[in-house]
């Protein structure tokens, strides 16, 4: 089973119950590309089309490119209606965009997914000159004791586990290799989550790693967060503590 099949079955539960990007990220990528209606961005690895719709918001043509099935489908249901919107059957290391088309590359939450040395190439064929490409993840706060506490949780009952975002936070030599000479924009965005116990439970689930209703530790898994819900929320509110991460540069 390929990477692109990672999040097969599970298309509903993240479309539903992952976060969006802060408005000051989607507006710091406009500003710093110089971006307007006539540009064409390719959302890459983009999903169920979080980031894709606020793209499209900005009145921008957003090629999403996505291989999981699941995640192509839910987005191709909500996101049709609008004009500017292309929907690509296609990997990020082969995309099938034309040479030297695209104003902007981003990519949310994948690019740990990714061949990095294949996608690098395919991101200087198909970007114009000198345009960027723009990694981002929102991310849990590592110095949280609630996040410290759910990643003990996942480690204990989620053989997959390997870190929240798989842990790409651990391996900055990984961006300099990326992008060119080494050089890139790092820029966080504080950007805090507020949960429901139902949401809560379901932003973990969509998790690649996360267990099924089939597994065997799946009561105990839903168990334990329920638990840490208990702990950490006041009002049935859980304020999950994020920050959106950019990395953005040139390849």
């Amino acid at each position: 089973m390929g990477t692109k099949d990672n999040f097969t079955g599970k298309a509903a539960i993240y479309s539903e119950y992952r976060s969006n990007y802060p408005m000051a990220y989607i507006n710091y990528l406009i500003q710093s590309n110089k971006l307007s209606s006539n540009h064409t961005v390719a959302d890459i690895g983009s999903g169920t089309g979080i980031l894709t719709k606020q793209l499209l918001d900005t009145d921008l043509k957003v090629m999403a490119i996505e291989p999981n099935d699941d995640m192509r489908t839910t987005a191709e249901k909500e996101l049709n209606h609008y004009s500017k919107f292309t929907s690509l059957n296609a990997a990020a290391e082969h995309t099938q965009l034309p040479d030297k088309s695209i104003d902007l590359i981003t990519v949310a939450q994948a690019f740990h997914w990714f061949d990095k040395e294949q996608f690098q190439l395919e991101c200087q064929r198909i970007l114009k000159q000198d345009a960027n490409v723009a990694l981002v993840w929102n991310s849990r706060d590592s110095s949280s004791e609630l996040v410290i506490e759910n990643a003990a949780i996942c480690r204990k009952y989620c053989p997959s586990f390997k870190g929240f975002s798989g842990g790409i936070e651990e391996t900055p030599e990984m961006y300099q290799q990326f992008f060119r000479n080494g050089e890139y924009e790092y820029k966080v965005f504080e950007y805090h989550l507020e949960f429901d116990l139902n949401h809560f439970i379901g932003r973990n689930l969509s998790a690649s790693y996360a267990l099924k209703q089939t597994d065997e530790h799946y009561t105990a898994f839903i168990h334990s967060l329920s638990e840490l819900y208990a702990k950490y929320s006041k009002n049935d509110v859980l304020i999950m503590p994020n920050l959106t991460r950019s990395y953005m540069g040139n390849v």
